[in-house]
């Protein structure tokens, strides 16, 4: 007799037994088929589940569920050794397979990998081989390296320093120059700051600050902190140009009665500024508000990445910072210092003489009057709060810094500023006096000042 089980079989003996004993072998037969059944049942899907072939059987469902659904189905991948979660993780997905795959990319959503009909053979098969390039672990770099702020310790890196606003470039300086040259002044209007000040406009319509004063100080302060601005990298400074107020001259005959009731008298020199528009005000940050003022790499570490406008604003600050204790000036920060004495929310309010254009971010450094003379008159009584903002920065632009560094090592910046005076407004020689020589030497110490904090910061900071 022969007894099946599976693709197992036992041949018992055929010989006639005793009833007895055939009952019993007819036990042991059927315990045997038994036992057999459920081992082969057990072990054969676990072999072919950890073989080359359950891939090949996943496949064939795939085809066989294709042909009922509009679309084929991948089944999901098995995370490649070292490979972060895709789920928790979507950015690891190029543009190119997001797109494919229709997937959202959006790190809170689980990326579906369900592909449409309209997905060609070639497409699929460079989705796979990308996912097969996919970086390891070592290869991704670490959060703080993908947003790293500062460089060398005291530095704003490339990834904030590509975002910065150009400014006012060289050439939209030397063309606003020309301008006010080549144009008649058609109205004068109020406004644009202090009382006798004035905003002229051009017979073209262009706006101009006109900034108007009895003495010469003010005048002088003005266009040589924007040419100091020029000879320092910084963009933030509105162009600006001389020109002189004649009321029979043909550039002033149509505004002559305008003239008389601003009081303006004849043949003074006056600083045109090309009036921008956009602008909305600015506001001192929270790190320069304390008492205990400053900003430092850690102030900036404790920043958001990913809020670019915060960044691109805090990066103009260090500029500012050295470009108003440079030139000593009164009328933007010190002056909310100042009245703190009187409203001790005063460095919450606006930045006095400073505003932010809206569209590109750049923060624009308004009437500088007070710098370079006026301001450098004052020290004695304002000195303490230029030095403590000073004192309060350690983070730079490192184009700002070297500019620094090569003006403190030539002491040449007042023969430039003088040559660019008399490059640039070679018909105001006879007007306007140049800066004069105690103002070039209290500028050098205040360069050497600057220098001294650069270097300071970096040996505090640059292999912490």
């Amino acid at each position: 007799m022969k007894v099946e089980a599976g693709s197992f079989s036992i041949s018992l003996p055929s010989t006639p037994l005793p009833a007895r004993s055939s009952r019993v072998t007819c036990v042991v037969a059927a315990t045997l088929a038994f036992l057999l059944g459920v081992a082969v049942g057990v072990t054969l899907p676990i072999v072919l589940v950890h073989s080359p072939l359950s891939s090949s059987v996943q496949v064939a469902f795939a085809r066989q569920d294709a042909s009922r659904d509009t679309g084929s189905f991948i089944q999901p991948m098995k995370k490649p050794e070292g490979v972060r979660s895709l789920t928790a993780s979507v950015h690891t997905w190029s543009p190119y397979i997001a797109s494919k795959l229709g997937i959202n990319n959006d790190s809170s959503s689980t990326p579906s990998l369900r592909i449409s009909n309209d997905v060609s053979a070639t497409d699929q098969n460079d989705i796979q081989s990308e996912w097969r390039q996919m970086p390891s672990e070592r290869d991704v770099p670490d959060v703080e390296e993908a947003t790293a702020l500062l460089v060398d310790g005291i530095y704003w890196a490339d990834s904030v320093e590509g975002k910065l606003p150009t400014g006012f470039s060289d050439s939209e300086v030397d063309e606003w120059r020309k301008f006010t040259r080549q144009h008649a002044v058609v109205r004068l209007e109020e406004g644009c700051g202090r009382m006798q000040n004035r905003l002229i406009i051009f017979e073209n319509g262009t706006k101009s600050c006109c900034r108007y004063r009895q003495n010469y100080d003010q005048i002088q302060g003005e266009i040589f902190s924007f040419y100091l601005s020029r000879l320092l990298g910084l963009t933030n400074v509105p162009p600006s140009a001389l020109g002189v107020v004649k009321a029979s001259a043909w550039q002033w005959s149509n505004v002559g009665s305008q003239l008389a009731l601003a009081q303006w008298t004849e043949e003074r020199p006056v600083v045109m500024t090309r009036f921008i528009e956009g602008l909305v005000p600015a506001f001192i940050p929270s790190s320069l508000r304390e008492a205990k003022r400053r900003l430092h790499p850690m102030n900036v570490e404790e920043q958001d990445p990913q809020n670019v406008a915060a960044l691109i604003e805090l990066a103009q600050w260090s500029d500012l910072v050295i470009f108003d204790y440079l030139t000593a000036n009164l009328d933007r920060v010190v002056n909310n210092l100042y009245n703190m004495q009187w409203n001790p929310k005063m460095m919450e309010a606006p930045a006095h003489n400073l505003a932010r254009h809206k569209q590109s971010g750049l923060l624009v450094f308004l009437d500088n009057e007070s710098g370079l003379l006026h301001g450098y008159r004052l020290l004695d009584k304002y000195e303490s709060f230029h030095a403590s903002l000073l004192k309060a920065l350690c983070v730079f632009r490192r184009s700002t810094a070297e500019r620094v560094r090569q003006l403190v090592l030539r002491r040449d910046v007042g023969d430039r500023l003088r040559k660019m005076f008399r490059r640039y407004e070679p018909d105001l020689q006879d007007y306007l006096p140049p800066i004069p020589d105690k103002s070039i030497k209290i500028l050098n110490e205040r360069l050497q000042n600057v220098h001294k904090q650069i270097a300071k910061c970096e040996k505090w900071y640059r292999n912490s």
